[in-house]
């Protein structure tokens, strides 16, 4: 006979829920699911909605791939953006991390992934095609490339900086303020506003 934990096989599913979290023991599972099951219904109910809402409403940016709840980001929407500049990220929580610095005013390209053939990731499995769409459209000037420095980041740099060659436009990426081998997503916004500042033009 299996012993038994004490605890509601409800409340144990929950906890298994959390466990699946990134970064989330099950210490802190349980922390939140007794946060949960303390916390008044009207919350609970909230919280379950916008779950739904969230697998349901939120989509990819028809043109950059950020998270939208529209066919086109409220980035993309936005006239005062500098359209002549664009800004390559990995992942959505990239694109996030820069704009929390509040000094890039230019738009995105999100990738949504890194060229990584170990894992049989190769260029058509990223949205490299739509980067390149987007750059002869004439209204293009300059590419930023804000992989992140490492190993699979410096090789898609490295192939996005050869096809976007024949486009005849300034290439740059980031300066060295950051790290090798750290993430955009979590660098402070001084350490990514100096990596924007310095950025080198790829020859």
């Amino acid at each position: 006979m299996a012993r038994s934990t004490g605890v509601p096989k409800s409340l144990l599913r929950l906890i298994e829920h959390f466990k699946k979290f990134p970064g989330v023991g099950q210490k802190s599972a349980q922390r939140l699911a007794f946060f949960i099951l303390k916390s008044p219904a009207e919350y609970t109910r909230d919280l379950s909605e916008a779950l739904i809402k969230v697998k349901e409403m939120v989509r990819f940016c028809k043109i950059c791939n950020n998270l939208s709840d529209e066919e086109t980001c409220n980035i993309c929407n936005d006239s005062s953006r500098d359209p002549s500049v664009i800004c390559v990220v990995e992942e959505p929580t990239d694109l996030i991390a820069l704009e929390n610095t509040g000094r890039y005013h230019g738009l995105y390209h999100v990738l949504l992934g890194v060229l990584s053939p170990l894992d049989g990731i190769g260029p058509e499995d990223l949205k490299i095609k739509g980067l390149l769409e987007r750059v002869k459209s004439k209204e293009t000037k300059e590419v930023i490339i804000a992989t992140n420095p490492d190993t699979e980041g410096e090789t898609t740099a490295l192939y996005l900086h050869k096809v976007l060659k024949p486009c005849n436009i300034k290439v740059t990426r980031l300066g060295y303020g950051m790290p090798v081998g750290a993430d955009l997503e979590y660098a402070d916004h001084a350490t990514l506003f100096k990596a924007m500042e310095g950025r080198q033009e790829l020859t």
